[in-house]
């Protein structure tokens, strides 16, 4: 990944693949046409490895359909054909399933490394960001630390200052007490 953040390498190989796996459909499809095996959408996926929703994708669609159509005209239909029986339904069965379960392993591997580059793209992205965002914080933090050590130091000299009054009002009603008494006791 580049560290810039730059997708295009990563869609050029999205593409390559793509166009592989179409290729490989493809050849596929000629080879169980030359076989004279039964083309299904299903069955040319199954033997090419791809989901059944490539070989439905235009570009190859038509390619399955044209492939069917010659099929259909070149050989008669044949009455000795007997159905499948029950034993390969389950076989293929199975093997659908396995190609399944395979797939959706892919796709779980392919959506973890997405997320993973996506996180290593964003993170590229804000690092600087987040460099300058730590540095204005730290700043404030020194900055509210500094105002609140001033706030501490004024509210101690505060508190010194009523302490300070209240023993002068203390003293002062004892004073006044004194002189009414004085006053009252002289009359």
């Amino acid at each position: 990944m580049n560290p810039r953040g730059n997708p295009a390498p990563l869609a050029e190989a999205r593409r390559r693949h793509s166009l592989d796996k179409r290729a490989r459909v493809l050849t596929v499809l000629a080879t169980l046409e030359k076989q004279g095996k039964p083309l299904t959408f299903a069955a040319v996926a199954r033997a090419a490895r791809v989901s059944t929703w490539l070989t439905y994708a235009p570009g190859v669609r038509e390619h399955i359909e044209a492939a069917q159509l010659r099929q259909a005209h070149s050989t008669p239909p044949s009455a000795t054909a007997s159905p499948p029986s029950h034993l390969s339904l389950r076989t293929e069965l199975e093997i659908a399933r396995q190609e399944i379960k395979e797939l959706r392993d892919e796709r779980d591997r392919l959506q973890a490394a997405l997320r993973h580059q996506l996180g290593q793209q964003l993170d590229a992205i804000h690092a600087p960001d987040t460099a300058a965002r730590a540095d204005q914080l730290n700043a404030l933090n020194q900055d509210l630390t500094r105002r609140l050590e001033e706030a501490a130091s004024e509210n101690a000299t505060f508190r010194a200052r009523i302490t300070a009054l209240e023993e002068d009002l203390i003293a002062a009603r004892t004073s006044l007490r004194r002189m009414i008494r004085t006053e009252n006791t002289a009359r």
